[in-house]
């Protein structure tokens, strides 16, 4: 049976490119029939990767069968996943956020977790020397993941070997990485065909703090004030989002690429209370600005407080 790889629900670059690196190395060089998957549209940024590249876009799949072989990436939490994940044969998961449980095995597996900035750079150490075997495309969107992941390396999650891997990688394909990336983080600036809803859900993962479920959406941008005019309309939309996904409270950090600083938007009593809690932070509007505050992993995750 051929054997999915996918990241998480609502995918970035990263749960966009590496499935598909890691099913290039299963099909090629560990003679292991697979596909890449992904468990929603990609964003932006991840589509402009596919195109720059051309790479075929993977199928998108809602939810996994009995026995699937399946192989995770870029995420271990069963909420970013298909709901019969805990039924489907995982294989390996290579990933490198923090271990949440929950998830179930039927046998032993291939588990790979490091505080890496991304999980393409995981994979590039993982394959080796059969890097050499890997065409000119699939090293693309391992540089484009990296490059994602990082913010070019403006990141704080950026570590020594991110950017010694994104830097060898775009020699080899002869990669001028700033403006590369420039293009890259356009493309994802791009979101006026996007409802607020999408918008609200597009790079969103859900937490549980202090009791309260709470959905973290981040919108990285180098035009922040794109997204800012749709304030009040993104506001009005939170509650149908944390009605309709059980949650209790949406809250959307704009990340400002360029001047590194978050705007979290502030529409109710509970979001000014977490945001004075959480980042010591004084709110007398409906937004609240979070100087170098840019990683969810590292940066907004750790310090929320209900």
């Amino acid at each position: 049976m051929t054997t999915l790889v996918f990241g998480h629900k609502s995918p970035d670059t990263d749960s966009t490119g590496s499935p598909i690196i890691w099913a290039w190395f299963l099909n090629e060089v560990l003679d292991v029939k697979a596909k890449p998957a992904l468990l929603g549209e990609p964003n932006t940024e991840a589509l402009f990767m596919l195109d720059h590249w051309k790479l075929d876009k993977p199928e998108i799949i809602s939810d996994v069968a009995d026995d699937q072989p399946v192989v995770i990436v870029d995420t271990n939490n069963p909420a970013e996943l298909p709901a019969n994940i805990n039924n489907a044969d995982i294989r390996a998961i290579i990933d490198h956020h923090k271990l949440v449980g929950g998830l179930e095995t039927k046998a032993p597996i291939h588990m790979v977790i490091e505080p890496l900035a991304c999980t393409a750079t995981i994979m590039w150490k993982l394959i080796g020397k059969d890097m050499a075997k890997m065409p000119e495309n699939v090293k693309g969107a391992m540089l484009t993941c990296i490059l994602s992941d990082t913010l070019e390396f403006r990141s704080p999650t950026t570590t020594q070997e991110d950017k010694a891997v994104a830097w060898s990688l775009a020699e080899e394909l002869g990669v001028n990485i700033p403006e590369y990336a420039a293009a890259m983080f356009a493309a994802k600036s791009d979101v006026s065909s996007f409802s607020e809803a999408e918008l609200l859900r597009m790079d969103s993962k859900e937490f549980e703090v202090d009791g309260k479920k709470l959905r973290v959406s981040v919108l990285e941008t180098t035009s922040p004030a794109t997204v800012l005019d749709r304030k009040d309309a993104l506001m009005a939309a939170m509650p149908g989002v944390a009605t309709e996904d059980g949650a209790d409270q949406v809250l959307l950090f704009v990340v400002d690429i360029l001047n590194e600083e978050a705007t979290l938007l502030v529409p109710n009593e509970m979001t000014k209370s977490i945001a004075e809690k959480s980042f010591d932070a004084k709110v007398s509007g409906d937004t609240v600005v979070l100087p170098g505050i840019m990683s969810r992993k590292k940066q907004i995750i750790p310090n929320l407080k209900v």
